[in-house]
């Protein structure tokens, strides 16, 4: 990641070639855990924006009889560990969070698209979890021409736990990495 004069965030890819990548495949990332916890307020604040009105949501005597506290929405899951664009100790010069492992893949392509997700929930994610996900180079495919461009498919493996180490996500993305019209 870099920042810009402004202060905003923007993800730098790591350029390299196919035979580069393909050096990475069963790399894995250092685990990243989120800044807070589940909460409450976040898990209703996604359920007023999509108009979604399901009682494990909003009620939390229902939500803590039947789940434990509030459920959290699965379409939430990558919501919980992607951090702020900016924070204050960056001022300071502490640490910026790492990068995802698809932007560390050295490849040629400029550009990229979330191609497929397939989730997969062992576990209810409930408020007050706080989350780790680790992430694995599954594959990357040799070059491919599509309307898109000219570029490669990129498979990781995140594996989502909670504190206590119990599994209760894995999220499996393709990405294709890409140079615009380069195959049209």
């Amino acid at each position: 990641m870099e920042q810009d004069p402004a202060g905003s965030v923007s993800y730098a890819l790591t350029f390299g070639t196919y035979e580069d990548a393909l050096k990475m495949v069963g790399a894995t990332g250092q685990p990243r855990t989120a800044a807070t916890a589940v909460s409450g307020a976040r898990i209703q604040l996604f359920a007023a924006m999509v108009h979604d009105g399901n009682r494990s949501y909003w009620d939390p005597e229902f939500a803590r009889q039947r789940w434990g506290a509030l459920l959290a929405p699965p379409a939430l899951l990558m919501g919980w560990l992607i951090p702020p664009p900016w924070e204050p100790s960056q001022d300071r010069g502490a640490g910026r969070p790492s990068a995802a492992m698809v932007l560390q893949v050295p490849l040629p392509g400029t550009t990229f698209i979330n191609a497929a997700n397939d989730t997969e929930f062992f576990a209810p994610i409930v408020e007050g979890d706080v989350l780790t996900v680790v992430e694995q180079l599954v594959s990357v495919s040799p070059e491919k021409r599509t309307r898109l461009g000219v570029g490669h498919f990129v498979e990781t493996l995140e594996t989502y736990r909670r504190r206590g180490g119990e599994v209760v996500a894995t999220s499996r993305n393709t990405l294709f990495r890409f140079t615009p019209g380069a195959g049209s």
